[in-house]
């Protein structure tokens, strides 16, 4: 019964001190009988259902003494009186149907779904029953709603041991008290009103408004919820831990803050640490969903562009990229519009376009088709009739001028080296950068009728980096120019939040999607978890992303190389983080630049994917200018990294005129793949189409073959 006591103490319904007193006098009673009469006399007041459990494990359910009152929008422990004449030691379980999850739930439910529940199983107390003739167990109760509300709550203590005549239920008529409303005001750095992030808990670590009861624009998968200046929460009386942030570009505020009897009101006003846009940085995802994996399905198929927008707005991520895909597809087709959502409000644009995924040609790595004008391929009004080659998917959408890669890219590249670029081929049996292999020797007709590559960017930062860039590295080597873009995949790889994944682009004033879009394929751009930054790369003075991103010498020379950089770490290091393996979340993550126990990160110059400067950056969020030199002998690409947080695009530096053939053992590795690619993907292409695969596989043999051939260095 202490242990009842203590756990009461810890989810904020202590006993008072009167009937404290009372239960240890009844403890210390020496007459069994006697004592148990006075424990059940201070405890009954507390209980809303009384357990029977008899011999044969049948259980029957009665109303307690309680009162049945909750609050609105909050939780309120009661107490469970167990009789267990079967001295089972199982775990006592509580379900009703007005305690289902709103997601998946039809929509004529959702009114019903009012309430959630759980048993409090932390310490001191646990999930089972301990076998006493009589026990206790603390219930935790939360209503959605105001007013008179009706739940049935059935109690078990497993499979078959709910009693046959429904005595195991109980209906309960509960008067929920109304929440106070807090208005909030949130104001960016400057002052004006905006979006931001807010973790809102109590001392029992509950999350509000209580996730299994949330609707869009807030999501049941999220801890927090994204509101604007002038909205509002509603939130019993009590004291609360509330975490405001707008993105990883900001610092979070963590306050304790208290509701009384009176009007609420909570202010905040975003810190930033770094602001990157200021010198013309665009952040952006190219990849995230308002449909399938976590999202909803019901009671409406996925969520609305106004819904995705709010989290845009919270992240501070000035684009995103809604991609329609396999899950809804044919409900979430009728946003698409080849501009910008209406929601979109400048600095801050959404836009609706395509991944192939979960049809097509997905099985061979799954597509993001960005700029589309036409969203569905020629043939049909859906998505079952695309083809079963990536190559031809990435043909159609090239003739729209699109800007288009793999997702995903380390899925099907997985290998346990550490090592960048590493040896070791792949099996090339996932949805990622596998068909990308094939694709990348290839060009398509572009926009304008002329060829151009048939694909612009590997995409980055939500798979382990050394599957990501070991392939990009040696398709550089090689002496093809794909760039790299930021993404989340969200919901799917990561639901915490959009933006996890980013490209940074460097633009203008006026710029547009459009603008954006072709800044990445420019390599006008770096890559970042938000949290360190490699800002105005220079070569000789040459800014990244123009002309081509070359540097050209007439002979060998020594290239200056230029940033401005910054990253941010906690001041103690996050062991958690850490200790991971690479190919364990989160892939990419400045805590994993950490050098030791330091605040430092280490930002790397690479030539041809080996280190050839190096120099350590004090992470406390303050913007440094650096430079490093190498000697260039031949021609090749260089970049800088801060790994696994940021990479930049690569400077083409060319000698004499020569192509990039860093090295022979790269394209090796790529005719390797070729061949492997084959070996897993041929069986997916059918009919014609596998016709045109084997010309597209040869094709790619030969470019390799040709380029093995030009290599002079291993």
């Amino acid at each position: 019964m202490r242990r009842v006591v203590e756990g009461l103490e810890i989810v904020g319904a202590p006993l008072g001190a009167q009937e404290r007193a009372t239960l240890d006098a009844a403890l210390a009673e020496p007459d069994p009988e006697l004592s148990g009469a006075k424990i059940q006399a201070v405890l009954d007041p507390h209980v809303l259902l009384s357990v029977d459990i008899n011999p044969e494990m049948r259980v029957k359910v009665q109303p307690g003494d309680a009162a049945p009152r909750l609050v609105e929008g909050g939780w309120r422990p009661f107490l469970v009186k167990v009789h267990n004449e079967a001295g089972t030691t199982a775990e006592l379980r509580a379900t009703s149907p007005q305690a289902g999850r709103l997601h998946e739930s039809p929509a004529a439910e959702v009114p019903d779904r009012w309430l959630a529940m759980e048993f409090f199983a932390g310490q001191p107390l646990r999930r089972e029953l301990g076998g006493l003739p009589l026990e206790y167990r603390i219930l935790q109760l939360y209503s959605r709603d105001a007013g008179k509300r009706e739940a049935r709550i059935t109690l078990d203590v497993g499979q078959g041991t709910q009693d046959l005549g429904f005595r195991s239920d109980a209906n309960v008529l509960f008067e929920c008290a109304p929440a106070r409303t807090v208005r909030l005001r949130i104001m960016d750095e400057g002052g004006v009103p905006t979006t931001g992030s807010l973790r809102i808990t109590d001392a029992q670590g509950h999350v509000f408004p209580a996730p299994s009861k949330r609707l869009a624009p807030d999501f049941f998968f999220h801890p927090q919820v994204y509101r604007a200046d002038g909205e509002e929460v509603r939130l019993p009386q009590g004291r609360y831990t509330v975490e405001f942030r707008r993105g990883p570009e900001s610092l979070v505020d963590r306050r304790e803050l208290e509701i009384g009897q009176g009007p609420a009101e909570w202010s905040f006003r975003v810190r930033r640490w770094i602001d990157p846009a200021k010198s013309g940085w665009v952040s952006g995802d190219h990849h995230i969903h308002a449909a399938g994996c976590s999202h909803y399905s019901k009671p409406t198929e996925g969520v609305l562009a106004a819904d995705m927008m709010r989290h845009v707005l919270g992240e501070d991520l000035k684009v995103g990229a809604n991609l329609t895909w396999g899950p809804c597809f044919d409900y979430q087709k009728q946003f698409f519009r080849g501009v910008d959502d209406p929601v979109s409000r400048f600095p801050y644009l959404l836009r609706y376009d395509v991944e192939v995924s979960g049809f097509g040609s997905h099985q061979s790595g799954h597509l993001c088709l960005l700029q589309l004008r036409e969203q569905i391929y020629p043939g049909g009004a859906s998505k079952d009739h695309w083809p079963k080659l990536g190559l031809n998917t990435l043909r159609w959408a090239k003739r729209q001028g699109a800007l288009v890669g793999p997702a995903h890219s380390g899925w099907g590249l997985e290998v346990k080296e550490r090592a960048l670029p590493n040896l070791v081929v792949p099996p090339f049996n996932g949805i990622g950068a596998n068909e990308y292999i094939v694709d990348v020797t290839h060009e398509v007709p572009g926009i304008d009728g002329k060829p151009v590559p048939a694909v612009d960017f590997l995409s980055t930062v939500d798979t382990p980096y050394v599957w990501e860039l070991n392939i990009w590295y040696h398709t550089l080597n090689a002496g093809y120019r794909t760039r790299i873009s930021g993404e989340t995949d969200f919901p799917c790889i990561y639901g915490d939040r959009v933006g996890l994944g980013r490209s940074y682009v460097h633009l203008g004033a006026n710029w547009s999607y459009e603008d954006w879009c072709e800044g990445i394929r420019a390599g006008r751009n770096y890559v970042s978890d938000g949290f360190s930054h490699l800002m105005d790369f220079k070569a000789d003075g040459h800014e990244l992303g123009t002309g081509g991103s070359e540097l050209r010498l007439a002979s060998p020379g020594t290239v200056r190389f230029t940033a401005r950089v910054a990253a941010r770490l906690e001041e103690q290091p996050e062991p958690a983080v850490q200790s991971r393996s690479y190919a364990e979340k989160p892939y990419w993550h400045v805590e994993r630049a950490r050098i030791g126990k330091s605040r430092a990160v280490p930002v790397e110059l690479i030539a041809n994917g080996a280190v050839v400067g190096r120099t350590e950056l004090v992470a406390d969020g303050t913007a440094r200018d650096i430079a490093m030199e190498a000697r260039v002998e031949k021609s090749g690409w260089y970049a800088l990294r801060i790994l696994p947080s940021a990479h930049t695009n690569p400077f083409f530096v060319m000698v004499g005129g020569q192509p990039i053939r860093s090295s022979r053992r790269s394209v090796q590795w790529c005719l390797d793949g070729v061949e492997q690619c084959w070996k897993s993907k041929e069986r997916l292409y059918t009919g014609a189409e596998h016709e045109q695969a084997v010309a597209a596989y040869d094709h790619a043999r030969a470019e390799y073959r040709r380029r093995l051939g030009e290599c002079a260095a291993d």
